[in-house]
């Protein structure tokens, strides 16, 4: 007969009384406490971790993006931005998986504890409202939102005066192919629009990939993003609608209507329109 396992005789260490363990790292005892159900529903717990869980991937999304955009910036190579932007897609297709869970929620489930939500919303997420902004989809009116916490408030203010990713990426595509772009690409208060000479250079690099191998890379990677992200937005819309068909939100937008018009959302046009010239 083989003997209980005993993990100390393979080395593990068993007692922590002085050194830090898994728990002590991870803070793990604060993170639980994090949930506070207000109400007795079996299934608002689902509910708050699956948002709690999509708010600590955004906090990792930001990191990426906003260590991309340095490395972009800086010059030079290019590289060690591609894993990065890899990663925030395959963030994003994490965060569909959620999804999946959330839909074990039915109608019935939700109405026994949406009331005690009162008008918090998804659409007050000042991560995902920060993801928008450095991605380049800059919505200044949305803001507003966020007026009644001024330290959140004045986080998507700074964003707005750094250059987005996408700006940061037009301009090692200008400084590249010698095409120049007006200065409206640039505005960094308003979402970002397509234009002809964007798309124009864009081409150039599609055209010949082993001259321009670096921007061919990254114009994928960032295709390969929006297609993650734009995935995760339909998710969104067919969660929603599938749980409270169309019921106005719980912050007092239109629900899926609204959730349908961010689907026709591009953050870089000239990306996909090129491809019909292909």
């Amino acid at each position: 007969m083989s003997k209980a396992y005993d993990p100390s005789r393979d080395g593990a260490k068993m007692s922590y009384a002085s050194d830090m363990s898994y728990g002590d790292y991870l803070h793990m005892d604060e993170l639980l406490a994090t949930h506070h159900p207000q109400s007795d529903a079996h299934d608002e717990l689902l509910f708050i971790i699956q948002h709690q869980t999509s708010e600590l991937w955004m906090r990792l999304v930001l990191h990426e993006l906003g260590a991309a955009r340095k490395v972009l910036s800086a010059g030079g190579d290019f590289r060690p931005a591609f894993k990065m932007l890899a990663r925030v897609a395959r963030i994003f297709d994490q965060l569909n998986s959620a999804w999946d869970v959330l839909r074990t929620m039915t109608p019935s489930d939700y109405t026994t504890f949406r009331n005690a939500l009162g008008n918090s919303s998804g659409f007050q997420s000042h991560q995902y409202r920060l993801i928008e902004y450095v991605l380049g989809n800059r919505n200044v009116s949305l803001m507003k939102v966020h007026e009644h916490r001024p330290e959140l408030h004045a986080m998507l203010a700074d964003e707005l005066q750094r250059p987005s990713l996408y700006h940061v990426s037009l301009g090692a595509l200008s400084a590249a192919t010698g095409v120049s772009f007006p200065s409206q690409a640039f505005r960094m208060d308003n979402p970002h629009s397509a234009d002809a000479d964007i798309q124009r250079a864009w081409k150039m690099v599609y055209e010949n990939p082993a001259r321009f191998w670096d921007l061919y890379e990254l114009a994928e990677k960032l295709v390969d993003l929006e297609d993650y992200f734009r995935r995760w937005r339909f998710n969104h819309v067919t969660t929603v609608e599938r749980v409270i068909g169309f019921k106005r939100g719980t912050g007092g937008t239109s629900g899926v209507q609204y959730l349908r018009r961010m689907l026709e959302v591009e953050l870089f046009p000239e990306l996909w329109h090129l491809r019909t010239e292909l």
